[in-house]
């Protein structure tokens, strides 16, 4: 397991509030309220903890397939449901959606190869990710692949925790399967919007690795 370099100044700062606060309590209480100031320890170590968990990348082995749709993130399937896209491709698509936990890899994966065709940030709300409007009204990152006459739209989603996208691709660049595209920090939704003919390999409430469940064939 490795920590994500987008960590590492939260982890620093975290450490650092760590240190401080317990060595406050202890120069305050450690004479006369000493089982206080072990509690808190345990409790801020935990939260320390947490939020290097939060930041991590474990070790996997990641799904390789041509023609095979790789899930961009760790979560549960929440949503699957045809749609009419009104941001890029103006008909209807395929709408598979993972909702990541606190508690998740937030590390974000391209599903296929391609090339990145459309690349787009949105300002908007921070809805709870499973709120149904969150997809068109939260802040929110749309990329668009392409592979041979195939397009697929990856949409990075903000929810009530999560205030920041982190998005690495732009439009040209040639992608790999697998590799990593960007993160999302404290919890939140990524949306999937397939061909409408793709041949689903999810079903709802599933729980999907990034990088190595099969979300669908092409």
């Amino acid at each position: 397991m490795t920590i994500h370099k987008e960590g590492y100044k939260s982890i620093a700062i975290g450490t650092i509030i760590f240190i401080a606060s317990n060595l406050l309590m202890n120069w305050l209480f450690s004479s006369s309220l000493a089982w206080l100031c072990i509690i808190f320890f345990i409790a801020t170590l935990g939260l320390l903890l947490f939020l290097v968990s939060f930041f991590r990348i474990p070790s996997r082995t990641l799904t390789i397939n041509d023609i095979q749709i790789i899930c961009p993130a760790d979560g549960k399937v929440v949503v699957i449901e045809e749609i009419v896209d009104e941001e890029y491709f103006k008909t209807k698509r395929l709408q598979v959606s993972v909702f990541m936990s606190p508690a998740n890899v937030h590390v974000n994966r391209n599903p296929i190869d391609g090339e990145v065709v459309y690349n787009q940030y949105h300002k908007g709300k921070y809805l709870v990710a499973w709120n149904p409007k969150s997809s068109t009204e939260n802040e929110r990152h749309s990329v668009v692949l392409k592979k041979g006459d195939k397009e697929i739209l990856v949409k990075q989603i903000a929810g009530a925790l999560a205030k920041r996208i982190c998005n690495y691709l732009e439009v040209g660049m040639k992608v790999k399967q697998t590799e990593e595209f960007g993160f999302i920090k404290f919890g939140s939704r990524v949306d999937m919007l397939l061909p409408i003919d793709t041949k689903l390999n999810v079903k709802l409430n599933e729980v999907v690795k990034g990088g190595v469940t099969i979300i669908g064939t092409l």
